[in-house]
């Protein structure tokens, strides 16, 4: 009964946090429409969110967004060294297909974010069937060492944490 009053009691907490902050006023007024609002949206939306994901290694999760934040920094000094430089070697800007294995939706969605985060590159088409996506990548060196480094440290870990 609990549930069905509030699917996702967490989302509910941030919009009322959210909607309060943006207001910056803590009247009866807001706290009610936060409240109230809090409360309908995740009822409302419910039907329309997608299956919860199964994390079958939590640990392994924790590995990743810590291996993502390395990327992540790293990235950034690659590309700011490379803008610095472009005047004297211009970035090898390519698209790249990469074959997938990934087949679960929420890890298709933890890969769009990764790839996303990640200076330098850029999600730009997933296939119909989820067996291929196709990456910007802002200065590519080596197409195939770049696929396989993409492919061992992003959905390796993905298929181990969600499949």
């Amino acid at each position: 009964m609990m549930r069905r009053l509030f699917p996702s009691p967490l989302l509910s907490a941030s919009l009322v946090a959210i909607w309060l902050l943006m207001n910056e006023s803590l009247s009866a007024g807001n706290w009610i429409l936060a409240l109230l609002l809090g409360w309908l949206l995740p009822l409302l939306f419910a039907p329309l969110r997608p299956q919860r994901p199964r994390i079958r290694r939590p640990l392994l999760l924790t590995r990743l967004i810590l291996r993502v934040g390395y990327d992540v920094l790293l990235s950034v000094g690659e590309v700011a060294h490379g803008v610095f430089l472009s005047s004297r070697r211009e970035p090898n800007s390519q698209f790249v297909v990469i074959p997938l294995e990934l087949r679960d939706p929420s890890a298709l969605a933890s890969l769009a974010v990764i790839t996303t985060v990640v200076p330098g590159t850029v999600w730009c088409e997933l296939a119909r069937d989820s067996s291929a996506v196709m990456l910007h990548v802002w200065d590519l060196q080596d197409e195939a060492e770049f696929i396989q480094m993409y492919k061992s440290r992003y959905e390796a870990a993905l298929l181990e944490i969600f499949q």
